[in-house]
């Protein structure tokens, strides 16, 4: 179980990622998020997930030069993540946007580069050229987001290299169950976007109690169960109070009962789009 701020878990390919992380999805480009990730970075955290679309990639890269300048790190003591978007899945057009994410963000490299949503008819050729990228070490590690059961089973079909990761949505009101139990026989690592609900979970009687019980906030619980589930997770917030508050998760354990009610509250509820029905 993990104990600690860095601990790690070990995808498919033998890549070490840290369980917790901070996300960035909808902080725009500019000082809070530059300030964010810095005060992510010194409080401890070694996972930093952006994508392409969230038009924040600079801003990032910036807050990591920063930040590994300020604290003495090293860029090999960070994970980090980013995302292809839907208007360039295809061969040629996936590899020229990885090579303009890591333009914006400064970096040599990604650890870990995802295929944003399954778009159909498009994501195979991004996957070929994910593929590309691993096989000449150009990205440390590959996977999808937003991809359910049938499309990790037709992406497999074809592919050389299996997904190492796939982050969906997910918390304690779509606990993605099904899904969960698919990527563990196939040792896809499960990553969660939106862990806390967009905060829609933040008065939910249940974990009111629990967290009352352990002195913990709502927040807290969540992502105890993540943790504890064997999930990883990104919660995302820009103040630094928050962010530390987030990342004190390792000195309680939930029971094995109050995991138990957590997951009775799953209703299969979204809060960003499904992955069936969305317009791409």
């Amino acid at each position: 179980m993990t104990t600690h701020l860095q601990a790690t878990t070990t995808l498919n390919n033998g890549k070490a990622m840290p369980w917790f992380g901070i996300g960035v999805f909808k902080v725009e480009d500019g000082p809070e998020l530059v300030d964010a990730v810095k005060a992510a970075v010194a409080h401890g955290y070694r996972s930093i997930d952006t994508a392409a679309i969230y038009d924040n990639e600079r801003s990032v890269g910036q807050a990591i030069r920063e930040a590994l300048q300020e604290t003495g790190l090293s860029r090999e003591d960070l994970f980090v993540t980013s995302k292809v978007w839907n208007a360039d899945l295809g061969y040629e057009a996936t590899l020229a946007a990885y090579e303009t994410s890591l333009e914006k963000l400064g970096l040599d490299y990604l650890d870990l580069y995802l295929i944003h949503w399954p778009v159909a008819g498009k994501y195979k050729e991004a996957w070929r050229a994910l593929e590309a990228l691993y096989k000449a070490g150009r990205v440390k590690a590959i996977g999808v987001s937003n991809f359910q059961i049938h499309h990790l089973e037709d992406l497999m079909k074809d592919a050389e290299i299996k997904p190492m990761v796939n982050q969906v949505e997910l918390h304690p009101g779509l606990s993605q169950q099904a899904l969960r139990d698919f990527c563990a026989r196939h040792d896809i690592q499960i990553e969660a976007w939106s862990p806390l609900m967009q905060g829609q979970l933040l008065d939910n009687p249940v974990l009111q109690e629990i967290g009352a019980r352990h002195g913990k906030s709502i927040a807290q619980v969540i992502l105890r169960w993540d943790l504890q589930h064997g999930i990883v997770t990104i919660p995302k917030s820009t103040k630094a109070h928050r962010i530390i508050e987030n990342a004190s998760v390792f000195d309680f354990e939930l029971t094995s009962e109050e995991m138990a009610r957590i997951d009775a509250l799953n209703q299969n509820l979204r809060v960003g789009p499904d992955p069936d029905n969305f317009d791409f």
